[in-house]
Formats: structure tokens, C-alpha cells, sequence
């Protein structure tokens, strides 16, 4: 977990009244003060409980979020409302997640007025993020509590996540920290986390006299913001799991500590890296490479493959030939698929992120799996492949609920969905699927609604006859 690099600020005390010229101007140092003296609270230095008193700082920090009228903007940590105060009005949606049940209640009040603004009283670290992605477009801003920020980071920004773009202040260390490169005594676990996923730019130090209390140390903001395609496919708890190995020992060979095949000299090989390479050395690139090595799914490197056969079909799906996936798709031949939806113990559907390398549907959500029969194949088998290629689920029983005829929206596949009932932790080949996530039937039915674009068109059309549409 990233807490153990975060000393926490927390305002443990609710603010009492402040006047309404105060809140359309944003609120002073002087005016905290005073307030927390009314209430009879004395900030602890103990537990670094500080306060952003500076409107222009606060101002300068989401300006550089560059809002949208259409954005929707997740604030944790909103504390007083100094960044917020600058959002409101400038955005759809404000979502505020706010830990001290106090400040939350005071927020709503604050804030009642403003129907873009919504407040939740809960735990960031536990906050179910999944309700963001129909609110799309999102962007993140967080001043966040040193004691527990990394691992706010990480519940809301690991994958797969809605967000377009992040700001967040930390202690300046731990901004350090994000964006340190190899052979630095910063560069570690917390780094390649972070920057695997995101490109980090830190934008400026925030100095302690802009807090109330004023902290012992400097606080930083930094930009994040999502990858794009030059990184390949590669299995992100694979890649967890290879640097947390790496760094055990950070300042030792690695080896002897990577798994047993392929070789350690053969992967160092592959990688452009010494034997007696330690894990502080290697590259962010180079650690995907070693994921990508080390990665022991079948189908690691195994994309949709242009000769691969299919039967065609007729409108009655009767099988009159056969043909590659190219000319299938290419001619628009009529063809046979599956697609199974996965449920679990809570009513939740597994969905499937496709890999931004499909040639059909790039990056989109999807059936907890689909694929096409291969010549010969029937509609059952062609299921239970799947549903063990793609996700790792072997021995449960398919049952067909529904069937739909070849049309544009399908890719011109006669399709049969089947509904499978599992619980576990599915595994995916990266270079297919490159993130899963369960979703409950009401949130995902809003999720459609709002953002259909953000679907497979297979999917939607299986999505509607499993809601009897």
C-alpha cells in the first residue's frame, strides 16, 4: 500500500458559521482561525492538520485542471471548500468526497444551493469510484491527506479508471517520488505504479505559508495525466508483482528474486539490461518488458489473427462455406459468435475493457466475453473456449438466454448469449482484454444510458434482450 509514505492532515473539527461575503471570496487564514477558535479547536501539528488559506494558490491549482462545461470534476479531500469554491458554476458536475462526517454536513450546507454539487461523506480509500465512468468526461483534484494519499491514488487512479486528467498536491517528496526517474534514490515501487499508467509533470511548489497552520515541510501539485499508446499490452498485476519483487532489496541484484523462467540472463538479454542489474536501474520500459516476459498466459501474445476460419452463414444460419476473419469482416459475411455474461453472488455483471489493439471495437467495454465459433464449432463450445481464454473460467455451466440475428450493429454475426453464474478473480491475456471490472445492473443500465459510445455494439444489443427490450 502507498499509505506508509504519506503524515496526515486532517481537520478533525466542523467550521462554525461563516459569513456569506467570506464564502463568495474564499476563505482567509485570519477567517479559519478565527473560526476554529469560536469552535474551540486547536490545529494539531502532530497530526499535520493544515489548511489551504491561499485563494490565489487555490485558484492557480484548478485552473490547471482546464475545465469544460461538460466535465464532471471528483474533489477528495475537499476540506473548506477552497478549491471547490473556484469550480463551481464552471462545470456539470461537482462530486466531493469527504471523510470527516462534520465537514461533509457543513459542505452540503454550504453548497446547497448549487444543484452541480454533490457531497459524499466516505472513506477515499474504500470510495466505490465505479459510479464515476457514466459521468464522463471526469477529471480528479485532490488536495489530498498525506497519511493515506497513495493510497487514494490508488483506489481511484489504478486501472481501469475514467479520468482524463489529474491534479493533485501532496507533500513535495512524495511528488518527487511520482515523477523520479532510474538511478535516483526516489525512483521505486510508488514511480512505476504511478507512471505506468499516467505521465507525471510536477507543476509547482506550494510553500508552507499557504497552509494554516503553517506545516514543517513544502507541498507540491502535480499534473497527471493517461498514457496513450506508447506503451504494448501488458499485464499491469503481472508488472505489480515483478517490482515489488525487484525492490525487496533495491540495492541488490534482482535475479535471484525474478521467477524461474524465462532465464534471468535471457530476460536481461531481451531487455537490454546487465545480469547483476539491480531494480532501481531498470527502466519503466524495461520493467513492462520483464512483465511482458514473465507473463505465463497462454495467450499473452496471441491478438485476433486475420487467418484464422470461420463457417459463413446464411440468414437461417445454415453453414454454406468458410472464409478468413479478414474476408469475413472485410465482405461483411454473415458469421457466428457468442457472448457470455458473467454474474456474481451480488447481481454484479463482469465487463471487459478490449485491448486498444483490436481491430474491431478498440478500447471499449464489453460482454464479460465474446469471441466467433471457429469452422466446425458449435454455439456451446464456442462458449466455454472462451470464457476460459479470455477469463480464466473452466467448469461452470453456460445457460443460452438469448439469441440475435446478424446485423450491422453486430458485426453481421448471428449471436447467442449465454449467462454464467461465478465468483472469483478473473485472468485475462493482455493483448485481448485490458482491464475487467463487475458492475451491478442498476448502475451499469444508468451507465448505458448515459454513455452508450462507451460500449461495444454488440454488447448493447445483448444488453437489451437481457433486459427484455
Amino acid at each position: 500500500m502507498f499509505c506508509e509514505f504519506f503524515p496526515e492532515p486532517r481537520i478533525t473539527a466542523i467550521l462554525p458559521e461563516i459569513g456569506r461575503g467570506a464564502i463568495a471570496r474564499g476563505v482567509t487564514g485570519h477567517e479559519i482561525r478565527d473560526a476554529l477558535a469560536a469552535a474551540g479547536v486547536m490545529p494539531s501539528r502532530q497530526l499535520g492538520q493544515n489548511f489551504l488559506c491561499d485563494p490565489n494558490m487555490a485558484r492557480w491549482i484548478t485552473d490547471q485542471l482546464e475545465v469544460r462545461p461538460g466535465d464532471t470534476v471528483v474533489e477528495v479531500g475537499p476540506g473548506t471548500g477552497a478549491l471547490t469554491e473556484h469550480l463551481v458554476g464552471r462545470v456539470r458536475r461537482l462530486v466531493l468526497v469527504e471523510f470527516d462526517s462534520r465537514l461533509a454536513a457543513w459542505l452540503k450546507e454550504r453548497f446547497a444551493g448549487e444543484p452541480s454539487v454533490e457531497v459524499h461523506h466516505a472513506d477515499a480509500v474504500k470510495f466505490d469510484a465505479r459510479s464515476l465512468f457514466k459521468h464522463r468526461p471526469v477529471k480528479f483534484l485532490g488536495n489530498l491527506p498525506y497519511s493515506c494519499g497513495g493510497a487514494i491514488l490508488r483506489n481511484f487512479l489504478s486501472r481501469p479508471n475514467p479520468y482524463e486528467r489529474v491534479v493533485v498536491m501532496l507533500q513535495k517528496e512524495v511528488i518527487e517520488r511520482l515523477a523520479a526517474g532510474p538511478r535516483t534514490k526516489e525512483y521505486g515501487v510508488l514511480t512505476l505504479r504511478v507512471q505506468s499508467e499516467w505521465k507525471v509533470r510536477p507543476l509547482r511548489t506550494v510553500p508552507p505559508e499557504a497552509f494554516h497552520p503553517r506545516p514543517q515541510i513544502d507541498s507540491s501539485v502535480a499534473l497527471l495525466l493517461p498514457r496513450g499508446e506508447e506503451l504494448p499490452a501488458f499485464d499491469a498485476r503481472r508488472f505489480d508483482e515483478l517490482i515489488r519483487r525487484g525492490f525487496a532489496q533495491r540495492r541488490k541484484q534482482m535475479g535471484k528474486h525474478m521467477p524461474p523462467q524465462p532465464p534471468w540472463e535471457e530476460a536481461c538479454a531481451a531487455i537490454g539490461a546487465g545480469p547483476a542489474a539491480r531494480a532501481e536501474e531498470l527502466s519503466l520500459e524495461q520493467w513492462i518488458g520483464l512483465a511482458r516476459l514473465y507473463d505465463d498466459h497462454p495467450l499473452r501474445d496471441l491478438p485476433q489473427r486475420g487467418e484464422e476460419v470461420f463457417d459463413v452463414v446464411d440468414e437461417a444460419d445454415q453453414v454454406t462455406g468458410q472464409a478468413t476473419r479478414r474476408e469475413v469482416h472485410e465482405r461483411q459475411l454473415l458469421h457466428r459468435a457468442v457472448h457470455v455474461f458473467v454474474v456474481n453472488r451480488h447481481g454484479e455483471l463482469l465487463l471487459q475493457k478490449r485491448s486498444r489493439f483490436k481491430d474491431a471495437h478498440p478500447g471499449v467495454w464489453d460482454s464479460s466475453v465474446a469471441g466467433h465459433l471457429d469452422a466446425g464449432e458449435d454455439y456451446a463450445a464456442a462458449a466455454q473456449r472462451e470464457l476460459e481464454e479470455e477469463m480464466g473460467i473452466r467448469g461452470v455451466r453456460a445457460e443460452e438466454i438469448g439469441r440475435i440475428p446478424p446485423g450491422e450493429a453486430t458485426g453481421w454475426e448471428h449471436v447467442r448469449l449465454y449467462l454464467v453464474r461465478w465468483d472469483g478473480v478473473p485472468r485475462f491475456p493482455c493483448a485481448e482484454v485490458e482491464a475487467a471490472l463487475w458492475v451491478g445492473a442498476a448502475e451499469l443500465a444508468a451507465w448505458v444510458a448515459a454513455r452508450p459510445s462507451d460500449f461495444a455494439s454488440g454488447f448493447l444489443e445483448c444488453w437489451k434482450i437481457s433486459q427484455g427490450e
